[in-house]
C-alpha cells in the first residue's frame, strides 16, 4: 500500500529528478526552509553584506570624521567668503547700482544701508570679524571699522528721534511701534523701516530685551524719515498708528536733517576713498578666489587681478622651494638608507635585529627634542663645528654655517625621516633570495654587476615605497624648517600654520593648503604613469 505523500515521518527527500521536474516548469526551486532558492540566495547575500558593512563601519567613519571631513571643510574655507554678504546684506545691495570706475564714493543711499548694518553688526559684535577680513584684502580696513564702530552710536541723526517724539510722544513707546510693524503691509510702505526694525528685534533679541519695552534706535528712526521724506503712500495704511503716521507724513518736510554720508566722513575720512568701497564691493560675494590667487603672489582688486608688490610675492617662492628640498631630502635618504637597508639584510638575523634596534631608536624620542638637538650641533660654536676645528678642516674664524639656513633643515629632515626609508627598503631587501646573486656570480659577473643587474632592480619597489613616504612627510612638515631652518629654510607648510595659529586667516591657509594637496596629487598621478604604482612595494 503507497504511504501518503503528507506524512513527514515517511516523506522522501528531493531526488535529482525532483529537481529536473521544476526546471521543466513544474515549479519554482526552493530551499531547504521552502522559500525560492534564488529569494534565499539574495537574502544572505544581502545580510553577509550588511554584516561586513558593520565590521568597517567604525573604521569608516573614523576615517570621514578625521580625514574626509577636514579636506571637505579646508576646500570649502578656501573659497567661502559669506562674512561680507552676512554682516552688510543692506549695504552689498546697494553698492549693486554704484560704479567703481566713477572714480567717487557711493552715494547717501549706500551710507544709510551701511548706517543700518554696522549699527546691528556693532551690537552684535560681529564688525570686527569683517573688518579683520576686509584687512586681508586691504591695510586699514580692520582700524576703520573699529574706529566707526565706537562712533556710530554717537552720530546725530537723535535728532530725528526728538523730532518724531516731539510730534507725538506715541513715537517713543516700543509698544506702539510693536503694534505698528506688526501689523499687514507695513513693508511695502515703509520698506526701509521696517528692515531696520528686523535689525532692531535681532539687536533686543541678542541682548534679552523686551521691544515693548525699549524705545526703537536711531538709526529706526532714521530710516522712518528716509521713507516719509520719499514719499511713501502711508494712505494705503489703516493699521495701527495710521493716525500717527499720517501725521508725521505731513510734517518731515519742516525737519531738521542730517547727512549720514557726512556724519561716517566725519568719524573718518577714509569713508570717502572709492578703493574702501571698491573692496567692499569686490568681496561682497559669498564665493571668491581671492585666497586661490594670493595663494600664488596674485590678488583680485576693484581693478582686477593684479601681481602683489615684489616684496610680498613669496608664496611661489616658498612652493617651489618646499618642493626642491622636499626631493633633495627624498634623495639623501636614498643615499643614505639604502646601504644600511642592505647591511641589515644581508647579517644573521641576530645581528640585524641589534642594528635595528639603532633604526628604530629615534622614534623613542620627542621630534622636539631631536631638533634641538641638532640645534646644539649644527650652529657655529656647535660640536659639528669644534670638530672640524679640531681636525684642521675648517678654520676657526671660517666655521661653518649650518644653522638657519637650507643646510640646518636638510640635515635635520634627512636625519629624522631616515627610518621611513630604511624600513621599506629592508622589508623588500629581505624577500630577495641570495641565491640569486651566487647564481649570477657563477655565471661570470661582477660584483657590481651582479647587484646593478640582478639585486637593484628587484629593490626598487622599496626605493618606491620609501620615496613617497619620505617625500610626503617632508613636503609637510613644519616644526623641523622653523627651528633651524631660519628665513631661507621654512617651507610653505610653516606659512600654512602661521595663518591658521597667528594670522587667523583661515582662508588663505586652507587655499595654500589645497594647492599643497593639488600638487602632491599631480606628482603621485605623474610617479604612477613614469614608473607605475603596482612596482612599490613593502615586501
Amino acid at each position: 500500500m503507497k504511504v501518503p505523500a503528507t506524512d513527514p515521518n515517511t516523506m522522501d527527500a528531493p531526488t535529482p529528478d525532483d529537481a529536473l521536474h521544476l526546471v521543466k516548469g513544474e515549479g519554482p526551486i526552493v530551499a531547504a526552509d521552502g522559500r525560492p532558492l534564488k529569494a534565499s540566495l539574495r537574502r544572505a547575500l544581502r545580510r553577509e553584506k550588511l554584516r561586513a558593512l558593520g565590521l568597517v563601519a567604525p573604521l569608516l567613519i573614523f576615517v570621514l570624521v578625521s580625514f574626509i571631513a577636514p579636506i571637505a571643510d579646508m576646500l570649502f574655507r578656501s573659497v567661502e567668503n559669506q562674512i561680507v554678504a552676512d554682516t552688510l546684506p543692506r549695504t552689498v545691495a546697494a553698492l549693486e547700482d554704484w560704479d567703481y570706475s566713477s572714480g567717487e564714493a557711493p552715494g547717501e543711499d549706500v551710507f544709510a544701508a551701511f548706517y543700518v548694518d554696522l549699527s546691528e553688526a556693532v551690537a552684535l559684535k560681529t564688525h570686527t570679524r569683517l573688518g579683520t577680513r576686509l584687512n586681508y584684502e586691504m591695510t586699514g580696513m580692520s582700524s576703520l571699522f573699529r574706529k566707526t564702530g565706537r562712533r556710530v552710536g554717537r552720530f546725530d541723526t537723535d535728532i530725528y528721534a526728538d523730532q518724531f517724539a516731539a510730534l507725538d510722544p506715541a513715537w517713543k513707546d516700543g509698544a506702539a511701534w510693536m503694534e505698528m510693524m506688526s501689523a499687514p503691509g507695513i513693508e511695502s510702505v515703509l520698506p526701509e523701516t521696517a528692515s531696520a526694525w528686523q535689525s532692531w528685534l535681532r539687536i533686543l533679541e541678542n541682548e534679552g530685551d523686551d521691544p515693548a519695552e525699549e524705545t526703537p534706535a536711531d538709526f529706526v528712526f532714521t530710516m522712518l524719515y528716509r521713507d516719509l521724506a520719499r514719499g511713501a503712500d502711508v494712505s494705503a495704511y489703516n493699521g495701527p498708528g495710521a493716525d500717527r503716521l499720517a501725521a508725521a507724513a505731513a510734517a518731515v518736510g519742516g525737519f531738521e536733517t542730517v547727512s549720514i554720508k557726512e556724519q561716517f566722513l566725519k568719524a573718518d575720512k577714509d569713508w570717502g576713498d572709492p578703493e574702501v568701497w571698491g573692496v567692499i564691493q569686490t568681496f561682497s560675494p559669498p564665493y571668491t578666489p581671492g585666497y586661490f590667487l594670493a595663494a600664488v603672489d596674485l590678488k583680485l582688486t576693484p581693478h582686477g587681478i593684479e601681481k602683489q608688490p615684489e616684496e610680498q610675492q613669496i608664496y611661489v617662492m616658498l612652493f617651489n622651494r618646499t618642493l626642491f628640498m622636499s626631493l633633495v631630502i627624498t634623495g639623501a635618504c636614498i643615499l643614505l638608507g639604502y646601504p644600511v637597508a642592505y647591511l641589515l639584510s644581508s647579517l644573521p638575523l641576530r645581528t640585524s635585529n641589534i642594528l635595528m634596534i639603532l633604526v628604530l631608536l629615534p622614534f623613542w624620542t620627542s621630534l622636539l627634542v631631536r631638533t634641538s638637538a641638532w640645534k646644539v650641533l649644527l650652529q657655529q660654536q656647535g660640536v659639528i663645528n669644534d670638530i672640524l676645528v679640531w681636525l684642521g678642516l675648517v678654520d676657526d674664524a671660517n666655521r661653518l654655517i649650518l644653522i638657519n639656513n637650507q643646510t640646518g633643515t636638510i640635515i635635520a629632515m634627512t636625519h629624522i625621516l631616515l627610518p621611513f626609508m630604511i624600513l621599506p627598503l629592508y622589508s623588500v631587501m629581505k624577500t630577495i633570495p641570495p641565491s640569486y646573486m651566487r647564481a649570477a656570480k657563477s655565471l661570470g659577473a661582477t660584483n657590481w654587476t651582479a647587484f646593478w643587474r640582478v639585486y637593484f632592480p628587484q629593490s626598487v619597489p622599496g626605493i618606491g615605497a620609501g620615496s613617497i613616504l619620505v617625500f610626503i612627510l617632508a613636503i609637510g612638515y613644519y616644526i623641523t624648517p622653523e627651528l633651524v631652518g631660519g628665513t631661507s629654510g621654512t617651507f610653505i607648510s610653516n606659512r600654512i600654520a602661521y595663518h591658521i595659529s597667528s594670522s587667523l586667516n583661515w582662508g588663505l591657509a586652507a587655499a595654500l593648503g589645497t594647492i599643497l594637496l593639488g600638487v602632491v596629487l599631480i606628482l603621485y598621478w605623474l610617479y604612477d604613469r613614469i614608473v607605475g604604482i603596482d612596482n612599490v612595494s613593502l615586501g
